[in-house]
């Protein structure tokens, strides 16, 4: 084994990682964004949304 094997696989061993680290956020944002849509959907809200004007605290 040579020199650039080690060289060129680590490379490809850090761009794999970030590969996955990049397609595993962007699953899970599609899934948090799915369950924060069936929360609305309930009528559960988010905490930063604005109270309705009639229900001001």
């Amino acid at each position: 084994m040579t020199h650039p094997f080690y060289v060129y696989g680590s490379y490809g061993f850090a761009a794999g990682m970030i590969i996955a680290v990049i397609a595993w956020t962007w699953i899970d944002g599609r899934l948090r964004r799915r369950e924060m849509a069936a929360l609305e959907a309930s009528g559960i809200r988010r905490r930063s949304q604005r109270a309705p004007e009639g229900k001001a605290k």
